[in-house]
């Protein structure tokens, strides 16, 4: 491990020495009538249908 931390410099550290802000888009979540059961919620992750975007095995940046 001490090999690896030679060549980052006295201090190595994950964050910048001068960060950029960013900023996010959060669109606020619309309330309809549709609502998942309290089962379906909890197993989900969400109470809102429209949330609810299962993962299907397959990291983002892999090719396919």
């Amino acid at each position: 491990m001490a090999d690896k931390l030679e060549h980052c410099g006295p201090d190595p550290t994950p964050l910048p020495t001068d960060p950029v802000p960013a900023m996010a888009y959060v669109p606020y979540q619309q309330w309809s009538s549709t609502l998942h059961s309290a089962e379906r919620a909890l197993d989900t992750g969400t109470l809102f249908p429209v949330l609810d975007k299962p993962f299907y095995g397959r990291r983002g940046g892999e090719p396919r």
